[in-house]
């Protein structure tokens, strides 16, 4: 198992300075990160990885993730080729969907069929790709999308590195089968539990591999975890309740029902939803017991921690990172023996 970091704005010294990104990607590259992962929250995804990619040479960088929608394939394929270019063959494009609400509401971007419109990016940036590495002609037609034409003063030719995967993310079904199906990766929701994976993520994600003649040896399991640790008592008592906090807001979502229904908890996400349309957020984490905390997390001193992910996640993720996790020039001690503990 892999260990990466998020690269959030947890990890700059300002809220997203790109000026802060190059240290950060040098400093998770020298203590020893397998890869480096941004999100798309309150930053643009790909840009601080523009800047690690001219700062690194070793640790691989990727999008966990990048909404597929506001953008258009051409968009993205052009954005991934040159983020490929640039890490000489290191970046991972991830994607998601985001829920309707966010399409709609926040990026004005008309929802329907996600499922299948996801799809279809997939196979229209794999045809871009292969008219920019082969000159193929570029004669993609879908539902959703129609990319024909690509004159060569258009077309940034050919890579030394051209195989670009795409890693997917979502909760239903459909998604879990379209990675087996399709994609080199699939980034697991943190919001989860090892039941969960499981008995509802990996036999639909198998389902979509057999499909395809694959198994689900052929692709990259990955998430980002919730971990409770500490040197002290009082690191671990304020790291939980962040943690509980955290739960609770992705609990209350009712298209993540299905992880609380699988332990019994289903009525736990009808509370929280009531309490987020009430604006009741700091009585939302009193919903998140204990017992809850004990599926949705691992906990422990950090050296115990390594073991205890290793275990939790033994044939079902392949790589894993902190959802909190200190900047990589902070509490460096603590991270070299974690890290040294997962390359062992």
């Amino acid at each position: 198992m892999q260990l990466d970091l998020m690269f959030t704005v947890r990890a700059f010294a300002e809220a997203g300075s790109l000026t802060d990104a190059a240290e950060v990607a040098r400093a998770a590259e020298d203590l020893g990160f397998t890869g480096l992962w941004s999100v798309e929250n309150q930053h643009d995804p790909f840009l601080p990885l523009a800047v690690a990619a001219t700062k690194t040479s070793k640790i691989t960088l990727g999008t966990a993730i990048a909404l597929a929608f506001p953008r258009s394939p051409m968009s993205l394929a052009y954005t991934a080729w040159d983020l490929q270019a640039a890490s000489n063959g290191r970046f991972i494009l991830g994607l998601g969907t985001q829920v309707k609400g966010h399409n709609e509401r926040r990026f004005s971007v008309k929802w329907g069929s996600p499922g299948p419109k996801l799809r279809e990016i997939i196979l229209a940036l794999r045809a871009i790709w292969d008219c920019w590495q082969n000159g193929s002609q570029l004669n993609f037609v879908g539902d959703f999308y129609q990319f024909t034409l690509m004159p060569p003063a258009f077309s940034p030719g050919p890579l030394t590195h051209p195989h670009v995967p795409i890693y997917i993310a979502g909760v239903n079904p459909y998604i879990c089968r379209l990675a087996g199906e399709l994609c080199e990766g699939f980034h697991a929701h943190p919001f989860h539990s090892a039941k969960y994976l499981r008995e509802a993520v990996l036999p639909q994600i198998e389902q979509g591999a057999r499909k395809a003649g694959r198994s689900r040896k052929d692709m990259t399991m990955t998430t980002s975890a919730f971990v409770i640790m500490g040197d002290s008592q009082k690191e671990m008592d304020e790291m939980r309740e962040k943690v509980r906090q955290q739960i609770a807001f992705y609990a209350s979502t009712r298209t993540y029902k299905p992880v609380l229904d699988i332990h019994g908890w289903g009525e736990v996400c009808l509370r929280l939803s009531e309490k987020a349309a009430k604006g009741e957020w700091g009585a939302m984490a009193k919903e998140i017991t204990d017992e809850m905390l004990t599926e949705f997390t691992v906990t422990g001193a950090p050296d115990e921690v390594p073991g205890l992910l290793k275990a939790k996640y033994e044939g079902l993720l392949d790589r894993v990172m902190f959802y909190h996790a200190d900047r990589p020039g902070q509490n460096e001690a603590r991270w070299r023996k974690i890290i040294a503990a997962f390359q062992a």
